[in-house]
């Protein structure tokens, strides 16, 4: 996965095309999973890669861990059910989710199981039963504990322009990755409003709305680029 260097700023063209195709886009994209027909197929695999994702991990680690699951054809949730826990922990270890496998396992477990019992193991019958955005995000926590805020947030940031009731707000790394590219002009910002903001940049330079997701996804990139120099200078220091 790109990871850019903090010494080139990818906006200082005022293209956010350029600095999208500099930075990288959709996280699903790279690992091979196709969201723009909203397949229910393929917005599983991309929940499976959230969840992953959404723990205390590298992400390393995670896209290795996911490409287990791949491998072992365990991208559906009656499969993953059917593989049960001690063969979960085992798929986990193998991709180096050590740390987190056991509660991995459980987690996948539980969530999968109320995926089939509740919607018959479709999230897009989950989007049509949701009232609203509010609604879809509390039943996606509602599928099993672990399934946090930031879970649902990774999941749903890829899924806009493809699910209408999709709207999450920006993550603390989009809204510090904005600021430190110059795309608002106060550091803080309300995240409802920061989230137009950045809709207007994006349909400004004559953009299409269903590809805002790649741009989000872009600044949640350098965001990951300016904690790991944070991180560095700690250590340095």
């Amino acid at each position: 996965m790109v990871q850019p260097r903090r010494a080139s700023n990818p906006i200082r063209s005022d293209n956010l095309t350029i600095a999208v195709h500099k930075l990288g886009g959709k996280f699903s994209r790279e690992l091979g999973i196709s969201l723009a027909g909203g397949r229910s197929a393929e917005i599983f695999k991309w929940f499976l890669a959230s969840v992953l994702f959404g723990a205390r991990i590298s992400e390393t680690i995670a896209v290795r861990t996911y490409s287990e699951f791949k491998k072992e054809a365990l991208l559906d949730p009656r499969r993953i059910v059917a593989r049960g826990w001690d063969g979960l922990v085992k798929v986990l270890d193998a991709g180096g989710y050590v740390r987190y496998d056991f509660k991995t396992a459980t987690k996948l477990l539980d969530v999968c199981s109320a995926l089939v019992k509740d919607y018959k193991g479709d999230l897009n019958a989950l989007h049509a039963a949701a009232a609203d955005t509010a609604d879809l995000e509390a039943r996606l926590r509602g599928l099993g504990k672990g399934i946090g805020d930031v879970t649902v947030n990774i999941f749903l940031r890829e899924l806009r322009g493809v699910w209408s009731k999709a709207e999450p707000l920006p993550s603390d790394l989009v809204l510090k990755a904005a600021t430190d590219l110059g795309l608002f002009r106060r550091a803080k910002q309300d995240r409802r409003n920061a989230l137009a903001l950045l809709k207007e940049r994006w349909a400004a330079e004559g953009n299409r709305p269903q590809e805002f997701a790649d741009f989000e996804a872009a600044l949640l990139r350098w965001g990951l680029a300016l904690r790991r120099e944070r991180s560095r200078r700690a250590r340095s220091s």
